[in-house]
């Protein structure tokens, strides 16, 4: 798959919605982030790029410190005492030159993803560490946020078929892991939950056992979601509900898989 395109095709869909957003007398309310608004959704995935820059440009093999001040994001104006998200003025425009700010930090993590081979070694919070996971991490985090600023500003457009049905497996093999750890989740106790495409193949049996997370190519569940993958993936991502899937057997667990993968 090819992940550099679907990063550039996201981060341009970001940054056409973050400027419809700056058009406006006030930042737009993000729904699907409860507490931001544009702002700080622009600030976020923003900063999350720069600093991507500084690990890949660098080849850094541990975890970079970042100054308190945060002048090493170059931010512009007054941004930089909205750190971290969810301190924009509710009541404020979007900065002149947050877009461009923004659009200039996803170029240049672009140009690292082209210049670097997705095999050569990087820090990584994952057990792959390797720019290749940023690729994907960063196609997918970028699809997530461009939906929601779809939100802030008009009618959301779906996650493109072939990235989300990809997320929705990375999702149980690399994000669930690490929210369970970070989270100090409770163990499992043999839940089975059945995800079921319905817009292309795809079936992901996922169970819980203790710590563990098992993933199969399908069988039976206690409880089967069904969804498009688009739908799929936002539901695992926590930006949709369950009214927009199927859901078949024990639709209490739906509940508890929340409870086994904690969002962040």
């Amino acid at each position: 798959m090819d992940y550099v395109a679907h990063f550039t095709r996201e981060v341009t869909a970001f940054e056409a919605a973050a400027r419809t957003a700056a058009r406006a007398d006030a930042a737009p309310a993000v729904p699907s982030c409860p507490g931001w608004v544009a702002t700080d959704l622009i600030l976020h995935l923003g900063r999350v790029h720069r600093f991507l820059v500084r690990v890949i440009g660098g080849r850094l093999q541990e975890e970079p410190s970042l100054e308190d001040d945060w002048a090493w994001l170059e931010l512009p104006g007054e941004c930089a005492d909205w750190l971290p998200p969810a301190h924009a003025p509710q009541d404020a425009a979007v900065p002149s030159g947050l877009a461009g700010w923004f659009g200039a930090g996803a170029a240049q993590l672009r140009e690292q993803f082209l210049t670097a081979g997705p095999d050569e070694p990087v820090w990584t919070w994952s057990t792959d560490h390797s720019v290749g996971f940023w690729q994907r991490m960063q196609a997918i985090e970028a699809a997530v946020h461009r939906r929601d600023a779809d939100n802030a500003v008009g009618p959301a457009q779906p996650i493109n078929a072939e990235l989300a049905a990809d997320a929705v497996g990375q999702t149980f093999k690399v994000m669930a892991p690490m929210r369970r750890a970070y989270a100090q989740a409770p163990p499992g106790q043999g839940e089975r939950f059945l995800f079921r495409r319905t817009d292309g193949d795809g079936t992901w049996l996922v169970r819980f056992d203790g710590a563990d997370i098992e993933v199969s190519p399908g069988g039976p569940g206690d409880v089967e979601i069904s969804g498009t993958a688009s739908d799929l993936m936002l539901f695992l991502w926590q930006r949709t509900g369950a009214e927009r899937l199927g859901v078949r057997g024990d639709e209490s667990l739906l509940g508890r898989y929340f409870v086994l993968v904690p969002p962040l």
